[in-house]
């Protein structure tokens, strides 16, 4: 057994040994395919934050933490003689397999766009969908909303439905269609349900994306650096108080605010 393979069979076997109801790890015992699923996106995120710093040390050390929830899942599963990791491993080695044929059969392409292509198709075949061209365009929107981050989606929804002519003719329509969701907000906020003010809330944002996409701009990394910029101004105001913000009065609190934002301009 090579190295890669004894040091995935070391983790396996710890995972199995903190599920065992034989002195296993009572919250490890705990958990459901549904309750790790926010360890899953939140694994997913860190892998992310830790390749875009370029800490190669945090880069393996996120990729382990995203491997043990693969695993984790896997070992639920088969506890219950649903699937092993296994079918996991085999399952992913096949279907790349089946759509590289320009790698592992005889099917040569041109570009990149010819490669993804063939993979689209070859997805759809698979599922028992049409080709991607004869598609439905609620089908394909449909999966964008089920399997990416919510502004994600609405990014990707948008696009692919201007892409056909489900559009504003120019980019008051979009201003008037903001505003229109922001007073429809207001007064869900004023005097309806809290489900109807959280579907205003969400179509208030939907229209937000929709500026920020006629704008080439996107809301993902906007709101990413909002709540850095955030966390930096709060960094500033902790670094020159004695005590903790929560005995501040909201003034005082404005003016450390304040301070902090006119700190980090002048060092950026």
């Amino acid at each position: 057994m090579n190295q890669n393979l004894a040091a995935l069979q070391e983790l396996i076997e710890v995972v199995a040994k903190l599920r065992s109801p034989d002195g296993g790890c009572p919250w490890d015992l705990a958990q459901t395919p549904e309750s790790l699923t926010p360890y899953v996106i939140e694994e997913a995120y860190e892998v992310v934050d830790a390749i875009k710093s370029g800490d190669q040390k945090a880069i393996a050390e996120e990729l382990g933490d995203l491997l043990l929830q693969v695993v984790l899942q896997a070992q639920i599963a088969s506890e219950s003689g649903q699937f092993s990791l296994k079918e996991v491993a085999e399952g992913i080695s096949q279907k790349l397999i089946r759509r590289h044929p320009h790698v592992f059969g005889d099917v040569e392409v041109a570009s990149v766009e010819e490669v993804r292509q063939n993979w689209e198709e070859i997805k759809a075949a698979e599922k028992g969908e049409p080709s991607p061209e004869n598609q439905k365009l609620s089908t394909k929107l449909s999966r964008y909303g089920r399997t990416l981050p919510p502004l994600m989606a609405a990014m990707k929804i948008s696009q692919k439905a201007a892409a056909v002519g489900f559009e504003w003719e120019n980019i008051e329509g979009v201003w008037d269609k903001f505003h229109e969701e922001l007073a429809e907000f207001q007064q869900a906020l004023a005097a309806e349900t809290p489900e109807a003010q959280q579907a205003e809330l969400g179509d208030l944002l939907f229209a937000t994306i929709q500026l920020a996409r006629w704008h080439n701009l996107d809301p993902s990394v906007g709101l990413q650096g909002t709540n850095q910029r955030f966390i930096q101004r709060l960094q500033k105001m902790e670094a020159v108080v004695d005590r903790p913000l929560s005995d501040y009065t909201l003034a005082e609190l404005e003016v450390l605010w304040q301070q902090a934002k006119a700190q980090i301009a002048k060092d950026g």
